[in-house]
């Protein structure tokens, strides 16, 4: 088991995390990013000033950590990262790892076809460094969708597994608030301790059942999209408070899934996306929640106490 987590600009020991945000993509562009988003093109500089804006944002809330689950398909970005890590002090942890099963049967068919070569290539980028770059990954991210988890998501998962047990690197998972108790067991099945796994966007469901099945069964369960339209933050606070009255503030995880920079997509903090921004769970659900009753302990555990625990591979109590 590593005692060091690979960030962008070099490794830190989980104590060393401080207060973390387990979910945001400072820059997206699929299929990218282009050659004017890299550190040679004419956007670069800009985009790096939009992105270390929001960072600096965080910063004056205590956040010292942002994980960045943003995959080779969504445009990850790693030199980028290490500039906005650097203009506003942030600790950046990046992701190795596929989200659309398109990119995985290409990546699959471009390695010779084997899903042996695609957990090679997440060890790789765990152990080595993605591309040329010399940035190392620190967290592997896998997704499924809906209604059911297909072959290919299915193999996916297996590569991720095969890679986290190789190199004790922790999971990230999307979900479309369904299927993570499967994931769970896909996973565990393969030997990744289900510890080390955060079950993502378990907040789309309402359902608490659900959410409680996911925290027996041993994973982290992230309420990691406060901010976006698609449901209230109250709701969301609403489903929250139900599992920290339950008692299980100690296999929370929050953030905002929030896209700092996105090539032709949405421009967060204005519009319909207007909360969507990485300050909003400081400004608007922290006070939610003490209304409803959490205390600033439940608070500090899952912003803090929690990802430590993740990263360092401990079993929450």
């Amino acid at each position: 088991m590593p005692t060091l987590i690979n960030t962008v600009t070099g490794t830190i020991a989980p104590a060393q995390l401080g207060r973390t945000l387990m979910h945001e993509h400072v820059f997206v562009q699929y299929g990218g990013p282009s050659a004017d988003c890299l550190p040679s093109g004419r956007k670069f500089n800009a985009i790096a000033e939009r992105c270390a804006g929001f960072g600096k944002g965080i910063r004056t809330y205590g956040v010292s950590t942002v994980v960045d689950p943003t995959t080779v398909d969504l445009g990850r970005n790693p030199l980028l990262l290490a500039e906005v890590a650097a203009r506003t002090g942030l600790t950046i942890i990046c992701a190795t790892g596929i989200y659309s099963t398109g990119a995985y049967l290409r990546i699959r068919r471009e390695l010779g076809g084997d899903i042996d070569a695609v957990s090679e290539l997440f060890i790789k980028e765990l152990t080595v460094g993605i591309d040329d770059t010399g940035i190392k990954a620190g967290v592997i991210k896998v997704v499924t969708g809906h209604p059911v988890i297909i072959e290919e998501e299915r193999e996916l998962l297996l590569a991720a597994a095969r890679a986290s047990v190789a190199t004790g690197t922790p999971i990230i998972t999307h979900t479309e608030g369904v299927l993570g108790v499967e994931q769970q067991k896909i996973l565990g099945d393969a030997g990744v301790p289900l510890h080390r796994i955060i079950i993502g966007h378990s907040c789309l469901s309402r359902d608490f059942e659900y959410h409680t099945r996911l925290v027996c069964g041993g994973s982290y369960v992230a309420f990691d999209r406060f901010g976006m339209p698609d449901i209230p933050d109250e709701t969301r606070a609403s489903s929250l408070m139900k599992l920290l009255d339950a008692g299980y503030a100690y296999r929370l995880m929050v953030s905002h899934d929030s896209v700092w920079y996105w090539a032709n997509g949405p421009s967060i903090g204005t519009g319909a996306y207007k909360n969507w921004i990485p300050t909003n769970f400081f400004e608007r659900v922290i006070p939610m929640l003490r209304f409803g009753g959490a205390t600033d302990e439940q608070i500090e555990t899952m912003l803090t106490g929690n990802p430590r625990c993740y990263f360092a591979g401990e079993t929450p109590r």
